[in-house]
């Protein structure tokens, strides 16, 4: 990461897309964010089937033919057997992954297969296997992160598995201090399309998992220590899932993840970063990609997850609330937002990205993200000959060999690894910390000053965006590791304990018998832990040191109840309240609104890196 930013190439007006590698204009966004954020009428499932799939398998009965398929992944009862295999390859399906993490298997399947493979009893339920792509200096200062190098931290020893597009081992930048060994200790490639160079050399074919491991754990070499990462001793584990032109699936993902888990031990895989991601169809809780990601964080590794960069879409009036992508939906793991610098290194010129995404979360309202980290005009290193280097060469920055050595790019992909970097620089200091405990405290010591909102005027897109600072944009605040590295309180080791909050609307009182509202009608209130993690067991609401307003700011929440005409997405008086809360009591107009049962994804399932300059 740089610590200082390198000049604008001539011409460079428009930014462009991390995941997508084209140059998005505000129609096109605008036009694929209505297909984005089409509400569905329930976000349960249609029987065994989740609602994006129930119209698929419709047409085994109107108009399929033998020869149209469907990507899926069926998870059962039980981890499946062959017994299991057996049965739907006699339906004609081909098997692509095992996914024992969450008991099931994916596969490529004849669309007239699907009654019979709800019919089976064994099966619990039957999801698309959905398209999945990635999300797209003076960030270390910022995030005080040469506090940490001062004390003696550079990641040495933490393993950190880059689920991605690959990394360029061949890069200087990635070598241990022998200079002669790289420190990606492992390649597994997901996707079935790796480059027979498999050597590292050209492992990655797009050019995103190279920047993201820079970002984490370059050293800086060929830039004199301009462009250094946050931990630059860490070791990388290269699981390649997205191919060379940055698209994957959740399966990849999932065997990915699982094989993370697997390697643990071997090469102490403390942190996995995911600089991805795609629509929400359902809650968490029936997700595989979110059960897959929460396997992880209870074997101990603490996940890191990037926001989305839906932020700039306004669907009736949204504002860019509701637009986290999976699996940053999930209450457990790290969601990160994006920053920018703004051409300083002081944490109090940061603001916030206008295309970050912001909760709260589709189906479940969880608040997300949980801190934020800078990820806009990122320098990191390149991967010559990938995708996007070829398509973006103004965007190449030149090292002290005279050669293409590093690349920039904008979004949460690049404010993610900031944070996982940061993980690994806690973990070497305290290797005994949880998940949890690591999450709470990084979350507790963030930066917290910021104004009540700032406004950027991007020239290309010719608009200007507001930014809000409240929890559903900002999380807890901006990445701040001098406090993390000098801050000793310790959450509970309990899994679960940091879960992110959940938000509930205040409806009216409802007939005798029914629950009463937890605040006042017409605001809205903090929910504390879930099915599975009792509210006392999360430390967010019951304790001093971890309470709400110490973690999220005294600007922000009250003690009980989320509410005041200064939060954007809770003052009626704004159309962003109806189309975010919904406008009236009826379950109805909250199943059409943009969190209230909307099912967030675009048109291929996936969402894109919209990383724009904002200048």
């Amino acid at each position: 990461m740089s610590q200082q930013r390198k000049p604008k190439s001539p011409g460079r007006g428009e930014r462009h897309s991390a995941a997508w590698g084209k140059r998005l204009s505000m129609l096109l966004l605008l036009l694929i964010a209505e297909s984005a954020f089409a509400p569905w009428a329930s976000g349960k499932p249609a029987g065994k089937f989740a609602p994006d799939l129930a119209p698929i398998a419709a047409r085994a009965h109107h108009g399929a033919t033998e020869n149209e398929t469907v990507k899926v992944i069926v998870q059962y009862k039980q981890v499946p057997q062959a017994t299991e295999e057996g049965r739907v390859q006699r339906l004609g399906a081909r098997l692509n992954h095992r996914l024992h993490s969450v008991k099931g298997i994916a596969l490529t399947i004849p669309v007239n297969a699907l009654p019979a493979l709800e019919a089976d009893p064994d099966v619990v339920s039957v999801s698309v296997d959905h398209p999945m792509k990635g999300l797209d200096d003076l960030s270390d200062v910022a995030t005080g992160v040469p506090s940490a190098w001062n004390a003696g931290y550079n990641g040495a020893g933490i393993g950190v598995a880059v689920i991605d597009s690959g990394i360029n081992d061949s890069h200087p930048d990635l070598k241990d201090s022998t200079e002669s060994t790289s420190r990606v200790v492992y390649h597994q490639d997901f996707t079935g399309t790796a480059n027979s160079n498999s050597s590292g050399a050209m492992y990655d074919l797009y050019g995103h998992g190279t920047h993201v491991a820079g970002i984490i754990g370059g050293n800086g070499r060929l830039s004199g220590g301009n462009y250094t990462g946050v931990a630059p001793a860490v070791n990388l584990v290269d699981l390649r899932v997205l191919d060379l032109n940055g698209s994957g699936s959740d399966s990849n993902v999932i065997a990915a993840i699982e094989q993370a888990i697997a390697l643990q031990s071997t090469y102490n895989i403390r942190v996995i970063n995911l600089s991805l991601g795609r629509g929400i169809f359902v809650s968490y809780t029936q997700d595989p990609l979110c059960q897959a990601v929460e396997s992880a964080w209870k074997a101990g590794i603490v996940v890191v997850v990037a926001a989305g960069n839906y932020g700039r879409v306004s669907v009736n009036g949204s504002n860019g609330f509701g637009t986290i992508t999976a699996p940053g939906n999930d209450p457990y793991v790290l969601t990160v937002g994006a920053m920018k610098s703004n051409g300083s290194s002081s944490p109090a010129a940061e603001t916030l990205a206008s295309y970050s995404s912001k909760g709260p979360t589709t189906y479940d309202h969880v608040v997300k993200p949980d801190v934020v980290a800078p990820g806009n005009d990122i320098v990191s290193l390149s991967a010559p000959g990938a995708t996007l280097e070829a398509d973006y060469p103004a965007e190449l920055v030149t090292g002290n060999d005279g050669n293409n050595d590093y690349f920039t790019l904008s979004g949460t992909s690049m404010a993610t690894p900031v944070v996982a970097g940061a993980v690994a620089l806690l973990l070497q200091q305290n290797s005994a910390l949880t998940p949890d405990q690591v999450k709470a405290r990084l979350m507790k010591s963030t930066y917290k000053q910021f104004p009540t909102s700032t406004n950027a005027f991007v020239p290309h897109l010719l608009q200007t965006f507001t930014s809000f600072y409240d929890m559903l944009s900002l999380g807890s605040g901006l990445l701040d590791m001098q406090n993390a590295v000098t801050n000793t309180d310790l959450a509970p080791a309990t899994v679960g304990a940091a879960l992110s909050p959940s938000l509930v609307y205040n409806q009216p009182p409802g007939p005798p018998g029914t629950p009463a509202p937890l605040g006042p009608p017409g605001t809205v209130s903090l929910v504390y832990g879930n099915g599975s993690i009792a509210a006392g067991s999360v430390v967010w609401g019951t304790s001093v040191v971890w309470g709400t307003s110490v973690v999220w700011g005294t600007n922000v929440v009250g003690t009980s109840v989320v509410w005041g005409t200064s939060l954007p997405w809770n003052n009626n008086l704004l159309s962003a309240f109806s189309v975010v809360w919904g406008s009236s009591t009826g379950t109805g107009t909250q199943a059409t609104s943009v969190v209230w049962g909307a099912a967030v994804s675009t048109t291929d399932g996936a969402f894109s890196d919209a990383g724009d300059d904002e200048q």
